[in-house]
């Protein structure tokens, strides 16, 4: 609607279905919001809040650590966190086959508007060629260019296309046989892709009508490591990493912020433990479920995406750790700084933003200007990208990525260095 209102500008009669589509998801989620407030107006049954004291005395005994204490009680505040363990779950299984199926810079079923003056079998022919390769889908015929034109201003087709009525005779009498080719373009990603195919499909049907000899130079191109040229194989690994960043991040904002918010932070302060066994027993637990959800997203892209895994799995899930204490850092960092979870979560939405954006998951560094190119290499997730794309897909090792091993392991070792000593002086 806002792309019809700033660009395109066909008002109502091309976008008058979308208000409709808004009034009835807000209508949706308001009836959901208001049944469930209904619901905590009710009363509700005591719920028991025994956390296994016996099992945690058993482990206490056994190990007889404060540190494990620690541990314990934070690992079943997680496992009692039904809110958490979905956020840990749901949320990397999702955005992993949304990305891998619905991101993809191949452009198929392109909406195509004809208007054919000609109604010859070279006009057809021609209609055929762009249609063959499933690339530009026939949606409409029109029976004059102004109306092609008006379907193209109201969004519903993409492509019109406009064959003279001269067509056939001038290719027949050798003659330049010219048409027209309107895009939307709106879209300028898809508006230049689909202009490249156009003009390869018209410039081979050109060929095949003249009668043209091979040419001279015939290249073979050989594609390495993804001779399928898959685009979820591009993604993925670049996902992996995005997902384990923003993941890492919030989940340890929100521990740290909850304590704080419910006031258990004070009553760790009462107890003999260490600030180190303090922070140390929050991290750990963190780090096993963060491990865990690598291997699930790496099931995932096994299964569902057939995607390789050609390197070092050792070196994979260690460089998945460094990863990982990046993004536990991250979120301490931003939990010490920050008073409640609201601030919290907004203060990420500007870091994630633009690490994100700057990471290569999604649009190649190389494409962007030369000031973000060098910008980039101070984003950790740029180098945990490289290093699952070395691994996964090229089957490199540290002679490939030491550099970007190097830099990680830096990232790591500052960021928590920070967010620890920020985190013990509230301990103070």
């Amino acid at each position: 609607m806002t792309r019809d209102a700033l660009v395109r500008g066909t008002g109502w009669a091309g976008v008058w279905y979308v208000p409709l589509v808004l009034l009835l998801f807000s209508g949706l989620f308001f009836a959901v919001a208001h049944r469930q407030i209904w619901r905590m107006q009710l009363p509700q049954t005591a719920r028991a809040t025994t956390t296994g004291v016996a099992d945690i005395k058993l482990i206490g005994r056994l190990l007889d650590s404060r540190f494990w204490s620690l541990a314990v009680k934070e690992i079943n505040q997680t496992l009692g966190n039904k809110q958490l363990i979905f956020m840990l779950i749901f949320p990397v299984t999702i955005q992993l086959l949304v990305f891998g199926f619905a991101l993809s810079p191949d452009v198929n079923n392109l909406k195509l508007g004809v208007v054919d003056y000609s109604k010859t079998p070279a006009s057809r022919e021609l209609i055929s060629a762009l249609t063959e390769n499933g690339i530009f889908v026939v949606k409409s015929y029109s029976n004059s260019q102004q109306e092609l034109g008006n379907l193209v201003r109201a969004g519903r087709i993409t492509t019109g296309l406009v064959i003279p009525p001269k067509f056939n005779h001038n290719l027949r009498s050798g003659q330049t046989a010219e048409i027209q080719i309107l895009i939307d373009a709106v879209d300028a990603n898809t508006t230049g892709i689909a202009s490249g195919y156009a003009a390869q499909i018209i410039n081979n049907y050109s060929q095949r009508q003249a009668n043209q000899s091979p040419p001279l130079i015939q290249p073979r191109v050989r594609f390495l490591y993804n001779p399928g040229l898959i685009s979820s194989w591009f993604f993925i690994p670049g996902v992996l990493g995005l997902v384990l960043t923003l993941m890492s991040s919030l989940v340890a904002a929100a521990t740290v912020v909850r304590e704080k918010e419910t006031g258990t932070l004070e009553q760790l302060l009462m107890t003999p433990a260490a600030d180190w066994e303090i922070l140390l027993a929050k991290v750990v637990p963190l780090f096993i479920l963060l491990i865990g959800d690598v291997l699930l997203a790496l099931g995932i892209a096994r299964l569902v995406f057939n995607l390789p895994f050609r390197g070092s799995f050792s070196l994979f899930m260690m460089l998945s750790g460094v990863s990982i204490f990046v993004g536990i850092s991250i979120g301490i960092l931003l939990a010490t700084v920050s008073p409640n979870q609201i601030r919290t979560q907004l203060t990420a939405f500007f870091i994630n933003m633009p690490v994100n954006t700057l990471s290569g998951t999604v649009t190649p560094i190389e494409t962007m200007p030369v000031f973000f190119q060098y910008l980039s290499w101070l984003n950790p997730l740029r180098h945990y990208v490289a290093i699952s794309r070395g691994l996964l897909l090229k089957g490199v090792g540290l002679e490939v990525l030491w550099l970007n091993a190097l830099a990680l392991l830096i990232f790591a070792i500052i960021l928590l260095g920070i967010s620890s000593h920020l985190f013990r002086r509230q301990l103070v």
